[in-house]
This record gives C-alpha cells, sequence and structure tokens, in this order.
C-alpha cells in the first residue's frame, strides 16, 4: 500500500466502512504514525486535529472499532479502512456520522459466498462443505429439498428458534447449489431487479 503522506501536510482522510454491512460509518484523518498503531493494535486510530494527538476510537466511550482491513486508493493520498464498530459510531449516539441506520446483517452474505467458494477450490476432509461438493450435485440439490421441506414444517409452527435455524440451514445451502451450478447470486438477484423494474 503506497500512501502519499506529503501530499495533505502528513494527514491523509480515512473512511470507514463497517466490515459486514458494508455502511460507511465515519471519516477521520490518519498520519503515519496512526496508520501504524492501526495495523499494531487492531483498533482504528486517527490523528485528531483538533486535540492535535493520536486518538483510537472509543477509547473515551469503549466504542472501539475493530479493523479488519485497510487499502488506499488509485492515487495513493486516501485510505479505506474496513472495521467491525462495537457500539455507536458518533458521538451522538447515532450508528454513524451521517445519522444513518446501520443494523442489516445481510452483507454477511457475501463473506459466507467466499467462504463456500473457497471450500468447492481448496477443499479439506474436515469441511461439510466441501464433502457436499464431493458427493456432487445430485447430493447438493437434495440436501436444499431436504431443507426446504424442514423449512415448511417448522413454519407451521410457533417456535422461532427452530424456525431461524431452519431458515439459516435452506440459505447456507442453496449458496452451496448456487455454487455447485457454477453460478453467482448477483445472477438471481439480476433476475429479481429486471423483473421489478419491468413491473414498475
Amino acid at each position: 500500500m503506497n500512501i502519499d503522506f506529503s501530499k495533505m501536510n502528513g494527514l491523509i482522510p480515512a473512511i470507514v466502512q463497517d466490515a459486514v454491512s458494508g455502511k460507511v460509518l465515519m471519516q477521520g484523518y490518519m498520519n503515519e504514525e496512526a496508520l501504524e498503531k492501526t495495523k499494531k493494535s487492531g483498533m482504528v486510530t486517527f490523528f485528531s486535529r483538533s486535540k492535535n494527538r493520536l486518538w483510537t476510537k472509543g477509547e473515551t466511550s469503549g466504542n472501539f472499532m475493530e479493523l479488519v482491513s485497510i487499502a488506499g486508493d488509485c492515487d495513493g493520498d486516501s485510505i479505506l479502512v474496513k472495521a467491525n464498530p462495537r457500539g455507536p459510531v458518533c458521538h451522538t449516539g447515532s450508528d454513524t456520522c451521517w445519522d444513518e441506520e446501520n443494523s442489516s446483517k445481510t452483507g454477511f452474505i457475501d463473506q459466507l459466498r467466499a467462504i463456500i467458494k473457497d471450500r468447492k477450490n481448496n477443499p479439506s476432509d474436515k469441511s461439510y462443505t466441501a464433502s457436499l461438493f464431493a458427493k456432487g450435485i445430485n447430493k447438493v440439490a437434495q440436501k436444499v429439498g431436504e431443507e426446504a421441506v424442514e423449512i415448511v414444517i417448522e413454519a407451521k409452527d410457533d417456535n422461532k428458534e427452530l424456525f431461524l435455524g431452519e431458515a439459516a440451514d435452506l440459505l447456507f445451502h442453496y449458496l452451496v447449489l448456487l455454487e455447485a451450478k457454477g453460478y453467482e447470486l448477483d445472477e438471481v438477484m439480476e433476475v429479481l431487479i429486471d423483473r421489478h423494474s419491468k413491473k414498475s
């Protein structure tokens, strides 16, 4: 990562994004020392222009942001930080500094898809997912059918925990089936988007 700290008197804008939801949480500034401390500590740290010192997000409130990844932009003059926030990000108590809600967990599906793809391309004897791929498309499709029946059965009762468990099983095996077929979830989304646009 080649960051040019000379462009803005040693300070570079750092945009922080929730690693799961993809929501932009805040913007701060980092100098070289803040960047190194962020990498070493695993907690997002900025240079505070008002306090004129390093400032780790959450050092007062306890609402730290745990580092997931850091990337520089194409010009080397801004930083994208992906993090897991531990509580509200803004000093006002809001989830983000733009007063937006950040409660969605659906971004985790992309992480899960990447894991499933890895299990297919780099199988392990200890991996349940890899064992499904090894058994072939018929077994994968059968598992989706079994999970679909099980969620229908649970839908008739009022046990939230069991229903959500079956819903998670169905979603997981559906993603495995898509990967086994060589299709992307984005392609399914395109079908839904196309249908929606035609109805609009």
